[in-house]
Order: structure tokens, then sequence, then C-alpha cells
């Protein structure tokens, strides 16, 4: 990992002999994102939750920040960016809580997972039209666990919990995706992210972040 690191900043720092043409940006948006692999898993282990049948979903949060537009020739770019995002999933079911596992719940968990994304992308303009792909590190800024219980309309669970030393605080990962620029600066993007590195800080649990994103930005 410290290589990784490493080699991401060396690249980084690199793009300096450029930065007398590159313009800058700011963008935000919506992000959906969720785990690919043990999911389940990993975030039923921080409950104190028992013989439930589960189910997870989405995270539905923001992500906002600044990047710069390095050009390198021929319709072609670098764009290194820095953005705060918001990650993680949920899970929900019918829940036997411990010590009161003779009622039925209704019960959500809520992992929030936020963090500082910096990816470095090669941006291809198409005449308006872009596609870009690169590397992302992400350093965890918080991780916070809600989770409610209810039964008949009636609160038997709300508690939040503070995660971050359950999760590593550092992932890696790639992002691609598409956008279309303006004359005027005004974009529009989708973009995917795909987690390459285990978010368990034990490395036990094979659970790796996903997302998506959709948003605008404006170059200056």
């Amino acid at each position: 990992m410290k290589k990784h690191l490493l080699f991401f900043a060396l690249s980084s720092m690199s793009l300096g002999a450029f930065a007398q043409s590159a313009t800058f940006g700011v963008a935000a948006g919506l992000s959906s994102s969720s785990m690919r692999g043990d999911a389940v898993n990993n975030l039923q282990d921080l409950l104190d939750f028992s013989d439930g049948m589960i189910s997870t979903s989405n995270r539905t949060g923001f992500y906002a920040g600044v990047n710069s537009n390095i050009p390198l020739g021929s319709g072609v770019s670098l764009q290194p960016g820095l953005y705060y995002t918001q990650k993680g999933y949920e899970m929900r079911g019918d829940f036997a809580i411990k010590g009161m596992e003779f009622l039925g719940a209704n019960a959500k968990a809520s992992l929030q997972n936020d963090y500082i994304d910096i990816p470095v992308l090669l941006k291809a303009d198409l005449g308006g039209f872009n596609v870009f792909a690169g590397p992302q590190v992400s350093f965890l800024a918080s991780s916070k666990l809600k989770t409610t219980a209810s039964v008949l309309g009636i609160s038997l669970l709300n508690k939040t919990m503070d995660a971050k030393d359950q999760f590593n605080s550092v992932d890696m990962g790639i992002v691609g995706g598409i956008g279309y620029e303006f004359k005027n600066g005004f974009n529009v993007s989708a973009v995917y992210n795909y987690g390459l590195s285990k978010v368990d800080a034990n490395q036990n649990v094979a659970g790796y972040n996903s997302g998506f994103k959709v948003g605008v930005g404006i170059n200056f």
C-alpha cells in the first residue's frame, strides 16, 4: 500500500511542469454508493442483531470538490481532482434483537463512510463530449453506523456509533466516466468508482467500495 501511495504522489507532483496552461473548475452532484463482496457480513459484524432476513441497498449522498484540467495535446488532458464524497450502504430486514428475541423488528442500519477522493484521470475531448479514466486514492474522513428498529410504529432502537476504527483509512480504486462540456465551461458528468482494496481494517472481509456519481460543474 505504501508503494502505491508513493507512486501516486510522485505522479501527481510531476504534473507541475504543465501547470501554466491548466484550467480549474468546481463540481458537485449526487452519489450512490455500496460495497461489493461480503458487504452484508462486514456490516452485520458491527451490529447487535441476530437471526434476521436482511437485504442491502445503496446509500444516496452527495459529492463536491475542485479539479484541474492540464492539456497534454491532441485533445488529451490530465485531470487531477480533490472531492469530498459520501459513501457507504444500507441494510434492512426483520431482526431478532439480542435481549428482545421474542419481538420481530423492522430494522435499518446505515453505514455512512465519508471520504476525501483524489483521482488523477486521463481525459479525451471529442468535440465537447469526453471520456476519462484513471486511478484514485481515497482517505477516510469519518465513519458512522446508524441503527434504528421499530415494532408497530414504536421505536425500539435509535443509535449512532463511530465505526472509523473498523475500516482502512486509505482506499485505492479506479475511476471511469463520460461527460459533456459546453463552450461556456459548464459541464455534466457520470462517473463510476471501482474499489480495489479491502475496506475492512483487519483485512478479514472481502468488502470493496463501489459507487456511481452524476453531477455538474464549471471550468474557469
